[in-house]
């Protein structure tokens, strides 16, 4: 840098630059996010046309390159085997491996639930909820999954309440996990939360009287309150839209939007617009 050239390093680990290099770069460098590919990068790779089917196999095969490319799942297995042993293992030198390997596949496999550190604790035998804290973290710091919290105006609360678990890719999810492919709901729910996670810093859940699954907060303002249903149905209507009314009013938002699988539709209720939209045209949208 200080002979004038431009520098790119790379590497696996969110803590590549916040501890190893911060103190040599701190003010001089800026930092990119690099996610598997989003539904876009996936059509252009296979070239594929925009539509259903072409979502179809983006739903279930996630956006990992080398995967897409020879499609043999082992690929995945080895990738989350890498990253437990060598970002997480090796880099803070714990001694139970197989402890925190399954609590990723754990909290892979239930991404869009939530979880407290307590409960995670009597799970996988630890002795302490620190110990939670930590692994949590490295599963984190190493993008194997996301954490949010649910929305409160009191950071305290915000802190101590449950939060919700979202994975890093339906495919790594999938390969590792027989039981995630089952629930098409919440894999639909984390490709929404990856898309939002791709744009804004601040996503929360909402959970009050009813739920909403994701708000978007810029500077100090919630801009924008989203539900994700794989279908509308008669059965859900109801609840899924009532959830999302009430963070609109809570808010104080005219419009709110259901991510759907396939369905589009636009309802007014309760002087509020909602748009109903299938995920893959959302995914594309700029």
């Amino acid at each position: 840098l200080d002979k004038k050239k431009q520098v790119v390093i790379t590497g696996s680990n969110a803590s590549l630059l916040s501890k190893d290099l911060g103190t040599r770069l701190t003010g001089r460098h800026l930092r990119f996010e690099l996610f598997p590919f989003s539904f876009k990068e996936f059509l252009e790779l296979n070239q594929e046309k925009p539509g259903i089917k072409a979502f179809e196999k983006y739903f279930i095969q996630g956006g990992f390159p080398e995967y897409l490319k020879n499609q043999k799942i082992e690929i995945l297995q080895e990738l989350l085997n890498d990253i437990i042993a060598r970002d997480i293992v090796a880099r803070y030198a714990l001694r139970n491996a197989k402890t925190i390997k399954e609590m990723a596949v754990y909290l892979l496999t239930n991404t869009g639930k939530e979880f407290s550190f307590n409960a995670l604790k009597k799970t996988f035998g630890l002795g302490s909820i620190n110990t939670v804290i930590a692994f949590i973290s490295y599963l984190e710091d190493s993008y194997l999954l996301f954490t949010i919290p649910k929305f409160d105006y009191s950071l305290k609360k915000q802190l101590i309440n449950q939060k919700k678990v979202y994975s890093i890719d339906n495919g790594l999810s999938n390969a590792n996990s027989v039981s995630f492919s089952q629930d098409i709901g919440r894999m639909l729910e984390n490709i929404v939360f990856l898309n939002l996670r791709k744009k804004y810093k601040q996503v929360f859940y909402f959970k009050e009287k009813k739920e909403c699954d994701f708000l978007v907060k810029e500077k100090d303002k919630i801009t924008i309150a989203i539900q994700a249903c794989y279908e509308l149905t008669e059965e859900n209507k109801e609840r899924e839209i009532s959830g999302l009314i009430e963070a609109l009013e809570e808010f104080k938002l005219n419009e709110g939007l259901i991510i759907t699988y396939n369905q589009a539709d636009e309802i007014k209720t309760n002087n509020k617009k909602i748009f109903i939209k299938p995920a893959w045209k959302w995914l594309l949208e700029k």
